[in-house]
């Protein structure tokens, strides 16, 4: 996790822990008759808050890196049970007469918020874990003394198994501890016929003008392709660093959503954010839209297509019809002067309205709220052949609106210029990804939609 990711997954959950805590205060005051709003009470409220910040401090609960989910848990439950004694040695010191069943309500009330969220969070992980499984496998480029090294240090992460090697040189002198399976060429065909999540390359470029193509290639096969140096070596481009205990370890890019956090974040708030849309928007707009449609045009209501999603899996996409019935919207993509426009047609796509319906495939998980928008299955195989780094946004899900979007990126692709702009604004949204750019995105769109975006038809 990285810092500015492990800060919000830390002050997230201490800013819900102290609501839910406030909440059920408040909302016993408010049932309970016998309960005055005195300064007693009030004083209680405050024992309450101090008592728990003390005790998530004393357990470091929002401190640091969690290295298990499970050890998060168990921190909730021991900071909760030091916040009971705290909390109970505070009332019979100060000697007030409180309700004990106020005071028993507000144990039990803020402890079972502690422990749902405590189970949903756990329970997110455990069925990501299922979904995407943290057991890779990876292969070695070059049989050296550095690849030997690497092959012994990433023997202490339980998550990672090297499969092999895979080197240019006729003999070798030393049985190795790994089969090598191959030339250098073939690393890539290999991984891909063999399930490989990752490739460490010990063989700089220098050494073999083919690594750059190698690497190129297996972006594109949703194959991580990761160099490691020597410190003699210099790559003339923005990278990351990782590390094997100490081999330092360059990967082409950084991802903040293959942590498992915040997959958790993100996937949640996808989930809450497509619920409050279809059932408080969707549940009366698509009647409303439908009806309007059919007096419009002939035709369905809703246009569904093939789309793009992550890792190129194909995902049918929700939206509402715009164009008349025609036999090129699997080929043809839309124009601003466009002949296939509807009268509504024009006004759903100014307004956005048309694409409400992906609030769908969000909650299906076939896309989130905010990624790179999801192109035609046409598009991304013509793309894909303008640019060679083109087919690196569907690492991540595409989404109902994007940092592209927001910039300037939407609407018709002209050039080669334009498809460029799209997807280095999409690259970097998935390399600095963050709730609070989520967040920006969302509100930046809905300011744009409301005052108009004349690149919006």
């Amino acid at each position: 996790m990285n810092s500015r990711s492990s800060n919000l997954f830390r002050f997230s959950f201490a800013v819900f822990d102290l609501l839910c805590l406030n909440m059920v205060h408040f909302v016993l005051m408010l049932i309970m008759q016998n309960v005055p709003g005195s300064r007693e009470y009030i004083l209680l409220f405050l024992i309450n808050n101090a008592a728990w910040i003390l005790c998530a401090y004393m357990t470091a609960l929002y401190i640091g890196k969690h290295h298990s989910n499970d050890n998060f848990f168990r921190r909730s439950v021991i900071s909760f049970f030091l916040f009971f004694g705290v909390s109970l040695l505070a009332i019979f010191l100060l000697n007030f007469t409180y309700s004990r069943l106020f005071v028993i309500l507000i144990f039990i009330g803020f402890g079972t918020t502690i422990l749902i969220s405590r189970t949903l969070y756990v329970g997110a992980a455990y069925y990501l874990r299922k979904q995407y499984p943290l057991n890779k496998k990876a292969i070695i480029i070059g049989y050296n003394e550095l690849g030997k090294k690497l092959v012994e240090n990433i023997s202490y992460n339980r998550t990672l198994t090297i499969i092999g090697y895979f080197d240019d040189e006729e003999t070798i002198s030393e049985v190795p501890n790994l089969p090598v399976l191959g030339k250098i060429g073939g690393s890539v065909q290999y991984a891909i016929d063999n399930n490989i999540s990752e490739i460490y390359s010990t063989v700089s470029p220098e050494r073999n003008l083919h690594i750059y193509e190698l690497a190129q290639l297996a972006e594109t096969n949703f194959i991580r392709f990761k160099f490691v140096p020597d410190f003699r070596m210099f790559i003339n481009r923005k990278v990351h660093i990782d590390f094997a205990r100490n081999i330092p370890i360059l990967s082409l890019r950084t991802e903040p959503l293959e942590n498992l956090d915040s997959q958790i974040k993100k996937r949640s708030f996808d989930i809450a954010f497509s619920l409050i849309m279809i059932f408080f928007i969707l549940s009366w707009l698509v009647p409303l839209i439908a009806i309007l449609i059919k007096l419009d045009s002939r035709g369905p209501v809703f246009f569904t297509q093939l789309r793009s999603g992550k890792n190129n899996r194909s995902f049918l996409c929700y939206k509402f019809r715009s164009l008349r019935v025609n036999n090129d919207a699997n080929a043809k993509q839309v124009t601003r002067d466009d002949d296939r426009f509807t009268r509504l047609g024009k006004f759903l796509r100014k307004t956005n309205l048309d694409e409400f319906p992906q609030f769908i495939n969000v909650f299906r998980g076939e896309m989130s709220i905010v990624g790179p928008r999801p192109h035609m299955l046409k598009h991304t195989a013509e793309y894909s052949q303008m640019l060679n780094h083109y087919m690196i946004r569907h690492y991540i899900k595409p989404g109902v609106t994007g940092w592209a979007q927001i910039n300037g990126y939407r609407g018709e692709i002209r050039n080669k210029k334009d498809l460029r702009g799209r997807i280095e604004y999409d690259i970097w949204y998935m390399e600095n990804w963050s709730m609070w750019l989520d967040l920006r995105i969302i509100l930046l769109t809905l300011y744009k939609t409301i005052k108009g975006d004349e690149k919006a038809f």
